[in-house]
């Protein structure tokens, strides 16, 4: 809400409406342990579990990845703080350097963005904008500055996709891949604390509507053919 540092019940409304409506929108495309697991290249497993149940005779377009927008809280960091596990760093740092990864500084510095419902979201938080980005600067992975009058995640997604067509980093929104955020909660370190009630709720939803109702995550526009 305008003015409010850390509040965010138009995106939990959102997320009912949502599961009631639309609830395969409510699917990732993707399941990972943790975010040291991400795939380098991570089109055709974007599309490996809906590949069979959207059209079993005709194979959807792998779609070509060339922008990150990654989740601070649980994803990168602990919530509600600054700190990169290690491991967490180190995967980083093979996004940006590996010859082969498409996010590699050289040849994409632009590719990679957090993108935070604290850091960068309100004035309270920018010293967590300052903290990320001195630990993460030679790697060059910026964090996202909600524009004045612009609503954090999910409804800063133009405001996002425009920072990315600026640099010219992408030409359409689904030349992007999302990490994070939540479903029980985002894809933070192993042996974390026990989720509470509602991070189980989010679990129980998504393995009731894949199992259950037969669910997947739809295909965005330009990757079916």
């Amino acid at each position: 809400m305008a003015g409010s540092p850390n509040s965010n019940l138009r995106g939990f409304n959102h997320a009912v409406q949502t599961l009631l409506k639309q609830p395969s929108q409510f699917l990732p495309h993707l399941t990972i342990p943790t975010f040291t697991h991400l795939p380098e290249n991570l089109g055709p497993h974007l599309i490996k579990t809906s590949n069979q149940k959207h059209n079993p005779e005709k194979s959807p377009r792998t779609p070509t990845i060339r922008a990150l927008v990654l989740d601070k809280d649980n994803t990168l960091c602990p919530p509600k703080t600054t700190t990169f596990p290690p491991q967490i760093l180190n995967k980083l740092a093979l996004l940006r350097e590996s010859p082969t990864s498409p996010f590699q500084q050289s040849k994409n510095p632009h590719g990679i963005l957090i993108v935070s419902n604290r850091a960068g979201s309100h004035p309270t938080f920018d010293h967590e904008v300052q903290a990320l980005e001195s630990q993460l600067s030679h790697l060059s992975i910026p964090v996202f500055r909600l524009p004045a009058g612009a609503e954090k995640k999910p409804f800063c997604g133009d405001e996002v996709v425009q920072w990315f067509k600026d640099r010219g980093v992408i030409q359409s929104p689904n030349e992007i891949a999302v990490v994070g955020d939540r479903l029980g909660t985002d894809v933070g370190e192993e042996g974390k604390p026990e989720r509470n009630v509602l991070e189980k709720m989010e679990v129980w939803i998504e393995r009731f509507l894949r199992e259950k109702k037969g669910c997947v995550a739809p295909l965005p526009k330009g990757w079916e053919e």
